[in-house]
């Protein structure tokens, strides 16, 4: 599936089908191959996962993110 967006190095976006909601899809962000994030909801389409995610990674790459999160 093409990404118009470009995922930062050392992070990677795996976007993946549930088998509960059918149809439905969630995302794991890993930062060199160690999961760091998985969404926490589904998703309706396997783009807006992907969308999430990449919002997700976009937090995770800001000064002072892991101070904020617990």
């Amino acid at each position: 599936m093409p990404m118009a967006d470009e995922v930062p190095h050392p992070y990677s976006i795996e976007v993946s089908p549930l088998a509960k909601p059918e149809g439905h899809f969630q995302w794991a962000i890993r930062r060199s191959g160690k999961l760091i994030e998985r969404s926490d909801r589904p998703h309706r389409s396997a783009e807006k996962a992907h969308e999430s995610a990449m919002e997700a990674v976009e937090r995770a790459l800001k000064p002072n993110a892991a101070s904020g999160r617990r």
